[in-house]
């Protein structure tokens, strides 16, 4: 199983970015996506996640309405749409997978079990 995270940049302070998770080599009927982020020097946090299967998505109360999560599943691809950006929202975004889980999604690290690489987000005027 492989994930291609894209779509991180630079964007000014209340842009916004669609990050792009793009999974391959994944067999399971049901799994569930996450998105993470990590800052220097900080712990990695969960953003949102969504069930492939059932599309029951879950968001962190950090992010609250600033972010949307979809999916498509003709091209294997979950996406992060994120708006009114800050600053600190700067950080290294990651995608990973859940292959255990039959319904819904968790936003517990340890539940992944396969991680992208990183797409790096900068918010900066």
């Amino acid at each position: 199983v492989q994930l291609q995270a894209s779509g991180g940049g630079l964007v000014q302070p209340g842009g916004s970015l669609r990050l792009s998770c793009t999974v391959s080599g994944i067999t399971a009927d049901s799994y569930a996506i996450a998105w993470f982020r990590q800052a220097p020097g900080k712990e990695r946090e969960g953003l949102s996640c969504i069930n492939i299967s059932d599309g029951i998505k879950n968001y962190a109360d950090l992010v609250g309405e600033r972010v949307a999560i979809s999916r498509d599943n003709r091209n294997n691809t979950v996406y992060l749409q994120m708006g009114s950006l800050k600053p600190e929202d700067a950080a290294v975004y990651y995608c990973a997978v859940d292959r255990k889980i039959v319904r819904g999604c968790l936003l517990l690290r340890l539940a992944y079990d396969t991680w992208g690489q990183g797409t790096q987000v900068t918010v900066s005027s």
